[in-house]
């Protein structure tokens, strides 16, 4: 699935996880593909699985 880098990085931000966001806006690429690019969407803590998941309306457990 294809993400937009800004929604991923808007998601870290409200998290708190500024460093996070600021890494993975430099290493991201703009439209990020779950599959292709799961180890480094990994490396910043995110589950591709459950990206899919939050911006398709799944919504992840505990984060609102």
């Amino acid at each position: 699935m294809q993400l937009d880098k800004a929604q991923i990085i808007d998601m870290l931000r409200q998290q708190g996880n500024n460093q996070q966001a600021d890494q993975a806006d430099k290493e991201l690429p703009d439209q990020v593909d779950t599959d292709q690019h799961a180890s480094l969407l990994e490396r910043f803590g995110l589950n591709p699985q459950e990206l899919i998941s939050r911006f398709t309306g799944g919504g992840l457990p505990g984060i609102s």
